[in-house]
């Protein structure tokens, strides 16, 4: 679920006013007792360790991709190698963030399995520091130049 959808569903129970909050007795009708709120930290560890372990694969494909590039040379003088060049920079960079971005979200996933008594202030705060640090790239046709 996105993060502005959480907020948005916060608001709306919000705005329906003050609901009954009974500790230590049984819930009112209609409403879920501590029982059925339930959160299975072994669930958020093993998926952060699943988005953790892509960047394995992102690496794989990064060297690949390294490889590819291997015996290209000098560009001066040719303007498709010079082309190719920018290209593989490019796309070297975007590879290389989402491998930092896998391991980053990775983490906080498994720390959230680990440690569930964060506020949603500080996740959100964790969750906004991992977006600035991985701003993704700007739409298809990238930016054009000056020339």
């Amino acid at each position: 679920m996105a993060w502005d959808e959480w907020e948005q569903i916060k608001a709306d129970v919000a705005a329906k006013g003050p609901t009954n909050t009974q500790l230590n007795q049984a819930p009112a009708e209609g409403e879920a007792s501590p029982a059925d709120l339930k959160s299975n930290r072994k669930t958020w560890i093993r998926v952060g360790e699943g988005i953790s372990g892509l960047k394995g694969g992102v690496g794989k494909a990064l060297t690949k991709l390294t490889d590819g590039q291997a015996g290209l040379g000098d560009t001066t003088g040719s303007v498709s190698a010079a082309a190719q060049k920018e290209l593989y920079d490019s796309w070297k960079k975007y590879v290389s963030d989402v491998r930092g971005r896998c391991e980053a979200l990775g983490g906080l996933l498994q720390q959230a399995g680990h440690d569930l008594s964060k506020s949603d202030k500080e996740a959100l705060a964790d969750l906004k520091r991992l977006q600035v640090n991985y701003e993704d790239t700007k739409p298809v046709g990238g930016q054009s130049k000056d020339k």
